[in-house]
């Protein structure tokens, strides 16, 4: 069974950082596209940033230069480092793993969801 175990969300101040992880297991990890993605109450769910094997990466225009994505393949793991965090970032943030060569057949899985919170 494949599983997405997010961690790293919280409360945290305007101007303050935050490092999302999200552990994957049972899948080959390296044929995946990874990302980010979070939902706003009231919001459509929108893509924050991903990440390939190969090391190409993709922001949203509201979080580049804030935000990096990075995974280690090793260790299955994704991560999301935040940094100068504004209260607009407020959201539950996803984690999501597809096959980079389509999903047809399956092959797209999301993490639970973690909570991230900027507020003074």
């Amino acid at each position: 069974q494949v599983q997405l175990v997010e961690s790293g969300g919280g409360l945290v101040q305007p101007g303050g950082s935050l490092r999302l992880s999200c552990a994957a297991s049972n899948i080959h990890f390296s044929a995946y596209v990874t990302g980010w993605y979070r939902q706003a109450p009231g919001k459509e769910r929108e893509l924050v940033a991903d990440a390939r094997s190969d090391g190409r990466t993709n922001y949203a225009d509201s979080v580049k230069d804030r935000f990096t994505i990075s995974r280690d393949n090793a260790e299955k793991t994704v991560y999301l480092q935040m940094n100068n965090l504004k209260p607009e970032d407020t959201a539950v943030y996803y984690c999501n793993v597809r096959l980079s060569g389509g999903t047809t057949f399956g092959g797209n899985y999301w993490g639970q969801g973690t909570q991230v919170t900027v507020s003074s």
